[in-house]
């Protein structure tokens, strides 16, 4: 079993920069893939970014050139780097691991979700 713990969320204003952290415990951590999704009131959860176990990458084209995904595998955490923050960020931010299924956008296809950590961006 693998649990996920996220932090670093918090308010900030517009234009500022955020960074998420998603530590995981439980092994073969660097074999899997990882995800970040968030949910903003009112609305379904949405696929933000994600990195696989080789270190490949890929972005939601409304964060692309505005957040980078990493993982530290020897600290089994991966982060969430956020730059220029809009108001249209906020909300909660999930670290998901391990996919199953062939759509990482897809939240049915990750095994192991955190607890989320709230970001609010003001105007």
């Amino acid at each position: 079993q693998v649990q996920l713990v996220e932090s670093g969320g918090g308010l900030v204003q517009a234009g500022d920069s955020l960074r998420l952290s998603c530590a995981a415990s439980g092994r073969n951590f660097e074999t899997f893939g990882l995800a970040w999704f968030r949910q903003a009131p009112g609305k379904e959860h949405e696929f933000v970014a994600t990195i696989n176990s080789g270190g490949m990458t890929y972005y939601a084209n409304y964060v692309k050139g505005r957040f980078t995904i990493s993982r530290d595998n020897s600290k089994n955490t991966v982060y969430l780097l956020m730059n220029s923050l809009e108001p249209e960020d906020t909300g909660v931010y999930s670290c998901a691991g391990a996919l199953t299924g062939p759509d990482y956008t897809k939240e049915a296809y990750w095994r192991y979700w955190g607890q989320g950590t709230q970001v609010t961006v003001s105007s």
